[in-house]
């Protein structure tokens, strides 16, 4: 679905993927012609160009959801020209990806349309990523016809918003910064705790939050303390941090495709958070939570920088056993992320029990809007790099097939193989450090993975604490009395290491 040939003439027209299915010539032909001009960007422009279209956003580009994308179109090109005409023809067929269906079979009369271009070659967003160029909304004609997209505004920067209660660390990491050949700075907010300016002498533990999917450190933006309540009076300088890369969510692990951002927060983030300000700098003083994507980030940090921190709280972490990852055995033989062995549809999420979304149709609009989605995020995270330069597949975009071959190279990132074949090492070190919670009816379908682990660790000896919810799924797992529980456990272990 890639095109790498060159834009060599001033009109190029795009096609679209009809799956076998001819065009319905009762319907309008319409053409999307997008253009930018130099006032936009100078340069000649090799990358990402994604169509929105909806019937119920002003702007399209905005507020995307998972279970709800109505239509988009994607496509790589590659040096299109300031001043060059870009078509997408609704009636015939190429090499884009579009999701839900071919726009060919689609009556998209009144529909709003609007384009995006991924200028920002880092930022992991599209339609609202800073730097991309996007279009105004136009309203397609119940006519045939032309309709002009020109990429006419660049999405700002996003400024931080500091006070004397939060503030921004940014710093730039030397080992990202050569791994990419550019300068690549790690970031975070910084809560300060009520008592810092009153008290300033007083050192204070740290606890380490990363969000999920999509989150980043401007979710910990506040207007005032953190006033913590708890019987040791122990209050925590808290800092959450960004896991957004191009690639999507890091994971803060080492990885072939991203970098190294498990050393770099570990090795240069840290110490200079621990020099800007007053934190008790001792690892037994370093605590880390997370959910979902930052769940599986916080248990994976605790995993492979045993000294460094005093313990993990992780909550409805991503795959931690990559034999259930999401139902789906990826050592075994003949499985597909599409289908399971009885040939029926595999999804991906649910509400309850009934199934709020499926796999193929996840991964057709990840397809679309390029680099950066949730399942890309898992191979850059956990594949190899290719011979292409990008993170080697895992399955089959068509038909769904997995590669076991690909996912040995993964085994290095199984959670729970790595205890197994390290127990002797790392048991010591992660003695009263390892706690997972996860509810048993999670949303996406993250509960056996978890359940997989316990055991595992049960048969290693160890106390670590895995942990089933009953009745509960992704996000209602995050009640006030299971945070209250975890942070009194938190103030206990910092307590007992004083």
């Amino acid at each position: 679905m890639r095109c790498c040939r060159p834009l060599g003439c001033a009109c190029l027209v795009l096609l679209l993927i009809c799956g076998g299915a001819a065009a319905d010539d009762k319907l309008p032909r319409w053409q999307f012609r997008m253009s930018f001009a130099k006032e936009v960007r100078a340069e000649p422009f090799s990358g990402r160009v994604v169509l929105y279209l909806s019937q119920s956003r002003s702007q399209p580009r905005e507020r995307l959801s998972w279970f709800n994308p109505e239509i988009l179109i994607g496509r790589d090109v590659t040096n299109w020209m300031p001043g060059e005409s870009l078509v997408i023809d609704s009636h015939a067929p190429a090499e884009v990806t579009t999701c839900p269906k071919p726009l060919d079979q689609l009556n998209l009369g009144g529909w709003k349309g609007q384009a995006v271009v991924r200028f920002s070659s880092w930022e992991r967003k599209v339609g609202d990523g800073a730097g991309n160029g996007f279009s105004p909304t136009v309203v397609v004609p119940s006519e045939a016809g032309t309709i002009d997209l020109p990429i006419t505004q660049l999405i700002p920067e996003r400024k931080f918003p500091e006070n004397d209660w939060c503030k921004q660390l940014r710093v730039r990491s030397k080992l990202l910064s050569d791994f990419h050949k550019q300068d690549v700075f790690l970031q975070a907010a910084v809560l300060l705790p009520a008592s810092y300016q009153k008290q300033p002498d007083r050192k204070f533990p740290v606890l380490f939050t990363i969000p999920g999917f999509g989150g980043t450190h401007f979710d910990g933006a506040r207007r005032g303390p953190v006033n913590e309540k708890n019987a040791g009076g122990v209050e925590f300088m808290r800092v959450l941090l960004d896991p957004s890369c191009p690639r999507g969510h890091h994971v803060f692990a080492d990885s072939a495709n991203n970098g190294p951002f498990g050393s770099a927060l570990v090795q240069e983030l840290i110490p200079e958070l621990d020099k800007q300000f007053r934190t008790d700098a001792r690892p037994q003083a370093r605590f880390l939570t997370g959910h979902s994507s930052g769940g599986w980030s916080s248990l994976w940090l605790m995993v492979s920088h045993p000294d460094d921190f005093a313990g993990t709280w992780s909550t409805s972490p991503d795959p931690v056993d990559f034999r259930d990852f999401q139902r789906i055995n990826l050592y075994a033989a003949g499985e597909n992320m599409y289908s399971d062995r009885a040939g029926e549809r595999r999804p991906i999420a649910r509400r309850g029990q009934q199934v709020a979304l499926w796999y193929r149709d996840f991964d057709v609009m990840e397809e679309a809007l390029g680099i950066g989605g949730q399942l890309h995020s898992f191979e850059a995270v956990f594949s190899p790099r290719g011979s292409d330069g990008k993170p080697v597949r895992v399955w089959d975009r068509n038909s769904g097939t997995v590669n076991t071959e690909a996912t040995k190279a993964w085994e290095v990132y199984d959670i729970r193989l790595v205890l197994e074949r390290n127990w002797p090492t790392l048991g010591p070190k992660l003695r009263g450090k390892l706690h997972v919670h996860m509810g048993d009816l999670d949303t996406f379908y993250l509960e056996g993975a978890t359940r997989l682990l316990g055991e595992s660790l049960k048969k290693l000896d160890s106390d670590a604490v895995v942990e089933m919810h009953a009745g509960h799924d992704h996000g209602s797992l995050l009640s006030p009395q299971l945070m209250g529980r975890l942070q009194a456990e938190m103030v206990a272990k910092y307590l007992s290491a004083k």
